[in-house]
């Protein structure tokens, strides 16, 4: 079985072709700058001109595009329709549209790969894995914003989580590094990459999650404020003269380590910087590290026991520094670092204890496949083996 796995954000679609059957990664790539000057029209093209690369030319890996049997698509925001990955069917389209005010940076550039994938290959099964799904399994009280009830019944208010399936992989890749049955392992999931989000993991569920109604909430990231006073929204949108979703944008995408340095969203430039006496790097990096450990606390006191901290995505594998900082402030908790083996570790090192010998609680390095879970989700659902993500086995568990 050949499963093509799509990820189509409002400029770029990033792309991964499996054999199933053999367990392998066939190629991967990303195309850029759809919709802008010099490069592709629409995100159809650029899917076409994918397709046309891998059946034909000196990229040639299939003999057809009929040689594809499925198609994975990551989609950002399920909502509280979807519980779990589906086959993308007419009506799981039409909620998918429905619930693309809440994620509308992402779902329509979602939305929009899925129908040109439906289009360029009809009658091959769709299937969309949503962000959201993972923590679907979050109690009221950690879901609901103390808001008017009402707001949640008719709006859908309500704390959402994103980065899901990279929470899912690598908690399920942490019990099996550790030996534990992911049912028994309790951890304290760390993404962090530009976008950043914090999850607990208790019995191998999503109990608690740091991103919310929409990924804007939560840790301090590349251009994204995270948790802020939700009055500074009205206040600077009076100061400014902007309205209320043009101060959101700000916060979205002019906030975080931009908006502190003033110019770096890379945490390699940041550190950099730092070295070289930058006071407002160094204050922009410890305000990441406090946050961290405000959530690493907080979760920790919502856990019964925590088996493991785990680091991933693309800083949380290879920023030693940030994951040194990080752990510094916990030795009161008795949560030790060995900064021989953390200052080795990067992605390319693969998965590792960076904590020492005699620490309470393990320190872990999981570097992330968000796209593992995607092909496994659809072969899973082709198969009929597929219920949920906490119960289906996943293959990288083995």
């Amino acid at each position: 079985m050949i499963i093509l796995v799509l990820n189509c954000g409002s400029s770029s679609v990033k792309y991964a072709l499996y054999n199933w059957d053999n367990n392998t990664l066939i190629t991967k790539g990303n195309l850029e700058r759809i919709g802008q000057e010099g490069g592709f029209s629409s995100h159809k093209e650029a899917i076409e001109n994918m397709l046309n690369g891998l059946a034909h030319g000196e990229g040639k890996v299939i003999d057809s595009i009929t040689d594809i049997n499925a198609v994975g698509h990551r989609v950002v925001h399920g909502g509280d329709k979807f519980n779990k990955s589906v086959l993308v069917t007419d009506e799981v389209l039409n909620v998918i549209k429905d619930v693309a005010e809440l994620a509308p940076l992402h779902n329509p550039p979602n939305i929009v790969g899925i129908e040109s994938a439906m289009e360029i290959m009809p009658g091959v099964p769709q299937v969309a894995v949503f962000d959201t799904a993972f923590h679907q399994t979050l109690p009221p009280e950690a879901y609901m914003y103390p808001v008017p009830y009402e707001w949640h019944e008719k709006y859908g208010i309500r704390r959402y989580g994103f980065h899901g399936s990279s929470h899912l992989y690598v908690s399920k890749r942490a019990s099996k590094f550790l030996g534990i049955p992911n049912q028994e392992s309790d951890l304290i999931t760390l993404h962090i990459g530009n976008g950043v989000s914090f999850t607990a993991i208790e019995g191998g569920k999503s109990v608690d999650t740091s991103m919310g109604f929409t990924p804007l909430e939560g840790a301090m990231m590349g251009t994204r404020s995270g948790d802020i006073d939700p009055a500074i929204v009205g206040y600077m949108s009076e100061k400014l003269g902007q309205s209320a979703s043009d101060v959101i944008q700000t916060l979205n995408k002019k906030s975080g380590h931009l908006g502190i340095t003033g110019k770096y969203t890379d945490r390699r430039d940041i550190t950099t910087a730092i070295a070289e006496g930058d006071k407002r790097a160094e204050l922009s990096i410890n305000m990441e590290i406090y946050r961290i450990n405000k959530y690493i606390g907080a979760y920790m006191a919502r856990l019964n026991k925590v088996d493991a901290i785990v680091f991933t995505a693309g800083v949380g594998e290879n920023n030693a520094y940030i994951r040194e900082k990080a752990m510094e402030s916990l030795a009161n908790i008795e949560v030790k670092l060995d900064k021989e083996k953390n200052r080795i570790v990067n992605s390319k090192y693969g998965e590792a204890v960076i904590s020492a010998d005699d620490s309470q609680v393990k320190v872990l390095v999981i570097p992330t496949d968000e796209e593992a879970v995607l092909v496994e989700d659809v072969a899973a659902i082709l198969q009929g083996t597929y219920d949920f993500h906490w119960n289906y086995k996943y293959r990288f568990e083995s």
